[in-house]
């Protein structure tokens, strides 16, 4: 649910903690802190000044380069839980590198709340020259949690807490690809963006029959702070329940809900420039939509020269995410980064959200280690000062991205860019100067059609560009439809707008492919 909540903080904690134990979502220690602790504090902090954190590392942490802070190893003789009854863990992240400022983390318990020491014996620097005196004032940057995914006897890594207000969750068989956000501000403003960052978080001791984990942490930042309650279910799809109170400290231009962060180098919609053996090298290649009137919308994402920023205007939308769709291993070729491992994330709004848009938010990137996709969803209206924002949604970290989409209408599977050419009466190819997109569509209401059934297409351009093919044929090899579309751009400084479904009459059979071809400059 997004609304902006008046309830005072002690009574909706007595509607909270019955909703919760009618979900199975609480355990008995979470009667001794709840959400409404947190958004105490937040709402407390959020009248007062920002104050930004100072960093407490010596120079011979924070110099450091990525392959020396990966030498900082955490101690599993030291994980957290590891002779409790439970089948999940604790690690901690050591400060270092650009995590320059500590995290507060805390123990919840049925008796009382503990913060858990930092102690450098929990951790192994190495080959790194390490002066013991500075280590006394550090700290933790971040933690993980790690539960038996794949196997019984071993600990995987379930979800990481680093960086702002960052995570990544991954399920069985998967491994770390885009990540999570609390809170995205005036993302792609002239302005420039703001971070919040997760100050100090809550960790419930896990009883030996729970299934999942709840966490809360507290969000601060220049313009905004926050609440927020994690439930956290490991699985072959891994899920996270999310509850959260945004206050305002002050003006925000573009406040970004759900905020999903990713990366995408190049894919067959736009290939790479260079001779690469990997035909893909992305952590996904499409923004999913599915708004409130019951439209499915599929954007396949680029890499373009410049910023670029698309919006969706959506009322109450059933669910948006960054997806991975295509996970077979030949689509990818990569044995050390293994892509088609990496999950999908998919937000699922709980109750009305009300008006607002979805924005994508495509950042030029030479390589793969910068992220460089953003897509969140931003409300028309913001409360008063003072006043919260309540948000609840579902996360999920799934490989198996059909299981998300309705069955009556079908998905695209891949969209490929081809140089545009005209076969002769010789039977040769000869190009004329166009551009073709080919775009395979799947489902299950297209396995039902028979093969001669009569299926078109509505497609739409904008002014810059001139539609010159539309045909549709069956794909014996999917059980599904093929849809070539092949145009010419008036003006290549300027990017083309496109829109396609499959259709039969006026019903659509599919998703709305939407795509947005970047300008050539």
């Amino acid at each position: 649910m997004l609304s902006h909540s008046k309830v005072k903080p002690g009574k909706q904690g007595f509607a909270l903690i019955g909703l919760s134990v009618a979900l199975g979502l609480f355990s008995a220690q979470a009667l001794a802190f709840s959400l409404d602790d947190v958004a105490a504090k937040a709402k407390e902090l959020s009248g007062q000044k920002f104050v930004a954190p100072k960093s407490n590392l010596p120079a011979s942490f924070s110099g450091m380069k990525y392959a020396d802070y990966q030498q900082i190893t955490f101690n599993q003789d030291k994980a957290y839980w590891k002779d409790a009854k439970t089948p999940f863990r604790l690690n901690f992240y050591h400060e270092g590198m650009h995590y320059s400022v500590p995290v507060k983390i805390n123990e919840v318990t049925a008796n009382n709340v503990e913060e858990i020491k930092y102690d450098p014996s929990m951790f192994n620097f190495g080959n790194l020259q390490v002066d013991q005196a500075q280590l006394k004032d550090l700290g933790f940057a971040g933690f993980k949690v790690l539960y038996p995914l794949n196997k019984a006897d071993k600990h995987d890594e379930l979800m990481t807490m680093l960086g702002a207000s960052y995570f990544r969750v991954i399920g069985k068989n998967q491994v770390y690809g885009l990540s999570a956000r609390g809170l995205a501000i005036d993302t792609a403003l002239p302005s420039g963006e703001e971070f919040p960052r997760f100050t100090e978080f809550w960790v419930e001791q896990p009883q030996s029959d729970r299934r999942n984990l709840v966490i809360y942490a507290l969000l601060d930042s220049p313009r905004a702070t926050g609440a927020y309650r994690f439930v956290l279910t490991p699985g072959k799809d891994s899920t996270v329940d999310v509850e959260a109170k945004v206050f305002l400290r002050d003006n925000v231009n573009k406040l970004g809900i759900a905020p999903l962060t990713s990366m995408y180098l190049f894919g067959p919609n736009q290939p790479s420039a260079q001779v690469n053996y990997r035909p893909a090298l992305h952590d996904s290649n499409g923004l999913a939509i599915h708004a409130g009137n019951g439209e499915w919308l599929w954007r396949p994402l680029n890499n373009p020269r410049r910023l670029s920023v698309s919006t969706y205007t959506i009322e109450n939308p059933r669910g948006f995410g960054l997806l991975q769709r295509g996970h077979e291993f030949y689509k990818y070729q990569d044995l050390d980064e293994r892509y088609d491992k990496r999950p999908s994330g998919w937000v699922e709004p709980k109750g009305d959200w009300g008006k607002g848009h979805v924005e994508l938010v495509e950042i030029p990137t030479p390589d793969e280690t910068n992220d460089n996709i953003v897509a969140f969803w931003t409300p028309d209206t913001l409360p008063e000062k003072g006043q919260p924002i309540d948000v609840s949604y579902r996360l999920h970290f799934t490989t198996d991205e059909p299981n998300l989409h309705t069955k009556d209408l079908a998905w695209v599977s891949q969209t490929r860019l081809s140089t545009g050419d005209v076969r002769q009466s010789n039977l040769v190819r000869q190009t004329d100067g166009s551009l073709a997109y080919i775009i395979d569509f799947e489902g299950p209401n297209l396995d039902d059609l028979p093969e001669d059934s009569q299926v078109g297409s509505q497609v739409s351009l904008d002014a810059n560009g001139e539609l010159v093919e539309n045909s549709v044929r069956y794909n014996p090899v999917t059980k599904g439809y093929r849809l070539t579309l092949r145009l010419k751009v008036k003006d290549q400084t300027k990017p083309v707008e496109m829109r396609a479904n499959l259709a039969q009459g006026d019903k659509p059979l599919s998703e709305t492919w939407t795509y947005q071809l970047p300008a050539n400059e």
